[in-house]
């Protein structure tokens, strides 16, 4: 098959994708995946898409197709095989943008709370235990905002990107290897708590991990894609063992619905379960990681702890100007007598647009916040599509029910998370450290090359 054969037409999708599949009996050639790749996304059309497929595995052109030729790759099956086998012991961890869509898939309104039901429909099909990703989310703020802080001191690689979205990353590998210093090295929440969970978790609990299979449930295709880097070999180099891997299956909220409806679950009657203890417990800065300006805010209330000492309070708590699904939001923030010029993104061709109007008036930022998908994690490729495309008060809808639940917490900050501090005081001794940076830490490259030989 020649997926480059009317590439004029729609994008080509290399077969071996991790993350994003085409049914070509069901494309009806109509642009929608082309239109949001080019001018949502600012891939296609940067490259020879006659000769090559570069995807940054967003999973915004399965969004937006009407007929459902674009999906994500399905890989469901494969953890079903491992609980059917005794010899292993499956993880779960569970995204924050994934409790506030699920339920659409079983007629419950956009943006409905279905955490507990959640961490139930997962026992039921068979988790041995289960997490909450927003803890792996208060661990990438603690790392990251203290990483911003050491920044702004010595004014180096400034202004700070966030690194917690892969396609994003990969976006900057491919368009913009100028910025690749300018990344946080924090690794995203979901490859945060996997090299956790086979480290401390499995020592804690006396487990084997080399019969840990660390499966998320996320609302992004690119995780699919970013489990497979070659850098994220953490916990291969902590037991000196190559075949270990840190995660080993993304399944989306999409998968995880066919999942439940195969196996007849009634998933609206189940009764709330807990997550398990340890790292179990996420800060409302966990929470809010699922909305485009959250990851800001999140990272916001811990530096301004680390500058001042003192909790943040106010307008830190409910920081407006970051909020909302506008693709460009800007904000300035005064702390101890610095004002921090930030922005946040969402949608990669925002980037280039900003960009572009830095070099034009030298604008100077501190801190930048980019997610790939418009609004955030929420509105990822994996997640429920009620409307094609998905609309903003859908989006909107689940990012309330995001900021209320960290609204209604008692621990609203990454640093004051009980589990987080027990965590470093045991195991990681401090942000930064030499422990935290081999399993909480990662490097990039330059994939622009790819795109050069393309043209040339």
């Amino acid at each position: 098959m020649n997926i480059y054969e009317d590439s004029d037409k729609r994008v080509p999708i290399k077969l071996d994708n991790p993350s994003i599949q085409r049914d070509y009996d069901k494309c009806i050639l109509c642009g929608a995946c082309k239109n949001i790749c080019k001018f949502a996304q600012g891939v296609y059309g940067n490259y020879d898409h006659t000769k090559e497929a570069i995807c940054i595995n967003c999973g915004q052109c399965i969004a937006v197709c009407p007929t459902g030729a674009l999906s994500e790759v399905k890989d469901y099956h494969k953890v079903i095989e491992k609980i059917k086998n005794d010899n292993y012991i499956v993880i779960f961890q569970t995204a924050p943008a994934v409790r506030v869509a699920l339920g659409e898939h079983f007629n419950l309104e956009p943006g409905t709370f279905i955490e507990g039901k959640l961490v139930s429909a997962l026992r039921k099909l068979g988790a041995d235990y289960v997490f909450d990703t927003t803890f792996g989310a208060d661990l990438t703020i603690m790392e990251e905002a203290n990483e911003l802080v050491s920044r702004i001191k010595e004014n180096k690689n400034l202004p700070q990107f966030t690194s917690c979205c892969p396609a994003w990353v990969k976006f900057v590998e491919l368009f913009h290897k100028e910025l690749i210093p300018n990344l946080s090295t924090t690794r995203s929440p979901i490859l945060m708590q996997g090299p956790i969970i086979k480290t401390y978790f499995a020592n804690k609990m006396h487990l084997d991990p080399k019969k840990i299979i660390n499966v998320a449930v996320a609302p992004c295709t690119a995780k699919k894609y970013e489990i497979t880097r070659p850098q994220f070999k953490a916990v291969a180099n902590y037991y000196n063992d190559g075949s270990l891997k840190d995660m080993d299956y993304i399944i989306t909220t999409n998968e995880l619905a066919m999942w439940l409806k195969e196996e007849n679950i009634d998933f609206n009657s189940l009764e709330d379960s807990n997550y398990d203890d340890l790292l179990g417990s996420g800060s409302g800065s966990g929470y809010i990681f699922g909305n485009s300006g959250g990851v800001m805010e999140a990272s916001v209330r811990c530096a301004y702890h680390i500058l001042t000492g003192e909790d943040p309070k106010d307008k830190l708590l409910e920081f407006n100007d970051v909020r909302g699904v506008d693709g460009i939001k800007e904000a300035t923030l005064n702390i101890n007598n610095k004002t921090l010029k930030l922005a946040i993104l969402s949608g990669t061709n925002n980037v280039n647009r900003l960009l572009k109007q830095i070099e034009e008036n030298n604008l100077q930022y501190d801190f930048i916040e980019v997610m790939a998908c418009p609004g955030g994690c929420i509105s990822g490729g994996g997640q429920p599509r009620l409307e094609v495309p998905i609309t903003n008060v859908i989006r909107e809808k689940r990012i309330a029910g995001l900021y209320n639940k960290d609204k209604n917490l008692k621990i609203r900050s990454s640093y004051q998370n009980k589990d987080i501090i027990k965590l470093y005081e045991e195991f990681l001794k401090y942000p930064l450290s030499d422990i935290s940076k081999s399993l909480l830490h990662t490097h990039y490259e330059d994939k622009s090359k790819l795109k050069q030989t393309i043209e040339s």
